[in-house]
């Protein structure tokens, strides 16, 4: 359609907003939340009874397909819910619904299959499945816009069920508590705030997937001030995370939430917060908010002119209000308030608290209310640890554990599941203790991981160790005593050039043969063997204590995508993150190699995540096109050569291209294609949070470096060792 056209105005009138009041129990009762049902409804019903809840709250991805969704949705998004849907067995997923499987067959098969495969939906709809308390739920990024589109216009009406919407709000009398209750569906996707895709009126999907719009923000807040008493306690649920969206936590100020409710985010616990307690002060709190209002500001430039010559009045009143949620900016402490008093900080900077949920597979939240107090039990599955009882020992007898995961983000296997995490960090070593003063170390030493003792060395009375023909010979002879350091700057002298030199790295100790240390009666040779195997000491080289000695490079998160043949270069972080589209939320780093000299990028990328289910959803759920070029994304399950990984980078000056930002949209829009595509071309790459804890980017690789060192010889007169053959690194993959 023409951006020149009227869009269909919101539903219902403004005049009017879809509320009541619904007294549950004025004594006392119970809430259960859940998040991310996918579908399988009648769990809704064995965990409300489980947890003795009176009604239900979901916050999204409830499962609103049926059979006639099958052709909407696209071929990525089928196999993600596919991938996910706990109503399918593993055995069937492995046999018929793999990633081998051709899209057609996977329709196919859920078309013809004796149970629900998609959802249960279509069996809550006819009256096979009742639901046995009342359930009020947001919808989620993957969902059927058009099936959300019947609830709205009456076409669907389901007993115990209300989809809270953004002119939605129902009011739970509870245990003494006027419990209001507001919704926000759809993933937040700021370059899609002004497109609806298929839907007709403020919300917004399409080929299976939903996001949030401006309009719907805008009459959410007007339903708000239209149902406002200052007797309830609001309670807005949303599936994507305020904690993670400024725009969301501007909303809450503007609605004056008391308690924020998500989901969304698919990690194995529960968190309960609020921003006092995870913001550093005030300021870092008004620094999330002004990061989104900047986000969307870029996008509404851009699209200003086509949204406001497309708009009708009532849209445009809607506009004004979502516009009043980006102003929404708590003033800082220090800022004097009107009158010349001192500024005040925000009230729900400690009083507005946040639950995100894991999945429901995962655990759940039970409000429990009663003489006013609303008390919260979270309940995780948690991540599964028993392996490390059976961990392996190293050689020493310490036990050797695995690598640590990302705070808050990594993920155990899945439960039940026989697969156990492979890499393992080294058995700690401890440095050998400096020698005591006056002490001369032997400059050539076994390793620290041999089980030979050190050889028996010979010493003077002073009890400082004798040194070999040669070493004498090169540093020039010692005095006896102390006394006769002290008599003469010339033996003064003689002792500073007797005394060894400072250890040296050992890609110098690879060029030199070290000399003989010891009387003639030893030998402190090691075998061939041993002298080839690197020691703990950096680059392989052993240590006698003189520097601490260094791991490798730690072990990779097992949950690693890796991207190649990325020819558009540069680009950024921001930029591969939302190729990943809707599995972005749960990326936990990305590392972007480049050229040790040039700085200049090297084609190809690693995108950590934060367990096994997201990288799946990175895996399946990622866009075509990154910029112009097309990348190939696998499981760094192996180190990749890095020879082949991609083309060599173009000039530093050379631009990136537009944004390319994740989902696939639909037809039309809030301004029509025009608009989305302006939006989209506008919004650029978000910046990374500084703090993550990686070392330099040119600190991953040392390649030119030699390691081994000559094996050393003790006997009397011996001929030069031949040195061992230098290895080179720096020619496998950065990370």
């Amino acid at each position: 359609m023409s951006s020149a056209q009227p869009i269909p105005s919101p539903r219902p009138p403004p005049a009017t907003a879809n509320t009541q009041v619904k007294v549950i129990d004025s004594a006392a009762g119970r809430i259960l939340c859940l998040a991310d049902i996918r579908g399988k409804i009648s769990a809704i019903n064995d965990l409300a009874k489980e947890t003795g809840a009176k009604a239900v709250i979901h916050t999204g991805d409830f499962g609103f397909f049926d059979n006639n969704s099958l052709e909407r949705i696209n071929d990525r998004t089928l196999r993600h819910l596919v991938l996910y849907s706990p109503l399918i067995s593993p055995q069937l997923r492995q046999s018929r619904l793999g990633n081998d499987a051709a899209p057609n067959a996977i329709r196919q098969t859920i078309l013809s299959h004796h149970a629900p495969l998609l959802s249960e939906f279509p069996m809550l709809q006819s009256g096979a499945l009742r639901l046995a308390v009342p359930v009020f739920t947001v919808w989620g990024a993957c969902e059927d816009v058009q099936i959300l589109e019947k609830f709205r216009t009456g076409e669907y009406d389901i007993e115990n069920l209300t989809i809270l919407d953004e002119a939605t709000t129902r009011c739970l009398d509870i245990g003494g508590v006027k419990l209001r209750l507001f919704g926000l569906g759809g993933a937040l996707v700021m370059h899609k705030m002004f497109d609806n895709g298929e839907g007709r009126a403020t919300i917004a999907g399409g080929q299976g997937t939903m996001w949030t719009t401006a309009l719907q923000i805008g009459e959410l807040v007007d339903t708000a001030q239209r149902t406002f008493d200052p007797s309830e306690t609001r309670l807005l649920i949303t599936h994507a995370s305020p904690g993670r969206e400024g725009l969301l936590a501007q909303l809450g100020l503007v609605l004056k939430a008391d308690l924020f409710i998500s989901g969304g985010l698919h990690f194995r616990y529960s968190s309960s917060y609020n921003e006092f307690s995870v913001q550093s002060d005030m300021e870092a709190f008004r620094t999330k908010i002004l990061s989104g209002q900047a986000a969307f500001n870029k996008v509404w430039e851009s699209v200003k002119a086509q949204v406001e010559s497309a708009a009708d009045e009532n849209q445009r009143q809607l506009l004004e209000k979502a516009l009043g949620v980006v102003a929404r900016v708590p003033q800082p402490t220090t800022a004097a308030a009107p009158g010349g008093a001192a500024g005040t900080e925000e009230p729900a900077w400690k009083n507005c608290w946040h639950w995100n949920l894991c999945d429901a597979a995962y655990g759940n939240l039970v409000l429990d209310i009663k003489d006013g107090r609303i008390s919260a039990e979270l309940k995780s599955q948690g991540f599964n640890y028993a392996y490390r009882r059976s961990a392996p020992t190293g050689a020493t007898g310490t036990s050797v554990s695995t690598a640590p995961q990302a705070v808050g983000s990594a993920s155990s296997p899945a439960p039940g599941s026989s697969q156990q995490p492979k890499q393992q960090l080294p058995a700690r070593v401890s440095p050998a203790p400096a020698p005591a003063p006056g002490h001369v170390p032997p400059i050539t030493s076994l390793p620290v991981h041999a089980a030979r003792p050190p050889p028996t060395q010979p010493r003077a009375a002073n009890g400082v160790p004798m040194q070999g023909p040669t070493q004498q010979a090169k540093k020039g002879p010692k005095p006896e005593s102390q006394k006769e350091k002290e008599a003469s700057d010339k033996e003064k002298n003689a002792v500073k050039t007797s005394k060894p030199a400072t250890p040296k790295p050992a890609a110098e100790k690879a060029d030199t043969p070290a000399a003989s240390t010891s009387a003639p009666e030893t030998v402190a040779s090691p075998a061939p063997a041993e002298a080839a195997s690197p020691g703990p000491g950096k680059d392989g080289a052993s240590s006698a204590g003189g520097r601490t000695p260094t791991t490798r490079r730690p072990p990779r998160n097992p949950y690693t995508l890796f991207m190649n043949k990325i020819n558009d270069l540069p680009v950024t972080e921001a930029e591969i993150r939302d190729f990943f589209g809707e599995a972005k939320s749960g990326i936990t780093f990305v590392k972007i190699p480049v050229h040790h000299h040039t700085r200049q990028q090297k084609g190809f990328a690693y995108v950590e995540f934060g367990d096994e289910d997201a990288m799946k959803a990175g895996l399946e759920k990622h866009v075509e096109k990154l910029k112009t070029s097309t990348p190939r994304v696998v499981i760094a399950e192996h180190r990749e050569p890095v020879d082949n990984d991609g083309p060599t980078p173009p000039p530093a000056a050379r631009g990136g291209g537009p944004f390319r930002g994740a989902g696939r949209g639909g037809r039309g829009g809030f301004a029509r294609n025009t608009v989305a595509a302006a939006a989209a071309a506008a919004a650029g790459p978000a910046g990374r949070p500084a703090g993550r804890g990686k070392g330099s980017e040119n600190g991953t690789a040392e390649g030119g470096k030699t390691e081994g060192a000559p094996a050393a010889s003790t006997a009397p007169a011996p001929a030069p060792a031949a040195p061992v053959e230098a290895k080179k690194e720096g020619g496998g993959e950065e990370k």
